[in-house]
């Protein structure tokens, strides 16, 4: 790269310029990596601790559940469960994370859970799956936003990364070696000047010298 470049003060001062400017992107995306990781570890914990309370309802209504399907034809159970039990309003929104939007979900439930099938030919582990699961809707709702949260930080952090690496390892090597062999063929030239002047002044004192003689 250093050869396709001309080796002039100009140059020099523009490598200069574009070397701190450079090193201030490297800092400030870094600091942006350091945060998004922060504010990622923070999401990782929720959304495990939200996982691990949703497995666990979930494990107990899935036991209901098939504890049903086991007492009612399929068909019976299908039936049972085509009207909802309770309506209720998602509304989808965005925040900003560090210049990432990510997905927000506000959610209101309208009334009481209503079993809107008879009971005379349903089982009571089918009520208790059906108001189980009514009941952690809210934390499943949440937990899809933390995940997908999570998910887009994740992938951000490592495009950031890569921009951080490239500019570390390749852009700034790569102009403080040109900055380097810049230098040296200036300083070489200026060398060969000095030289040049130094021999123009013997042989101009040489010929004064003949001349005087």
């Amino acid at each position: 790269m250093a050869q396709k470049i001309n080796p002039t003060r100009m140059e020099l001062y523009r490598l200069k310029n574009r070397l701190s400017v450079a090193k201030r992107g490297h800092k400030l995306l870094k600091d942006k990596q350091d945060e998004m990781i922060r504010r990622f570890m923070e999401l990782i914990k929720q959304n495990r601790s939200l996982r691990m309370d949703v497995e666990k309802a979930l494990a107990q209504i899935m036991k209901q559940f098939e504890s049903a399907k086991l007492k009612m034809s399929l068909t019976g159970l299908m039936e049972a469960l085509m009207v909802p039990s309770r309506e209720v309003t998602i509304e989808t929104g965005a925040r900003s994370i560090m210049n990432i939007k990510t997905p927000t979900l506000s959610y209101e439930k309208s009334g009481a859970i209503d079993l809107t099938y008879g009971f005379a030919f349903t089982p009571m582990d089918l009520d208790g799956a059906v108001i189980g699961l009514s009941g952690i809707l809210h934390q499943l709702i949440d937990l899809s936003v933390v995940e997908k949260t999570c998910d887009m930080l994740a992938r951000e952090i490592e495009k950031t990364r890569r921009r951080v690496n490239a500019i570390e390892y390749i852009m700034i090597p790569d102009i403080e070696d040109t900055i380097k062999w810049i230098t040296n063929k200036l300083e070489d030239n200026e060398r060969g000047n000095i030289t040049r002047l130094m021999k123009s002044k013997e042989i101009i004192l040489a010929k004064n010298a003949q001349s005087s003689s």
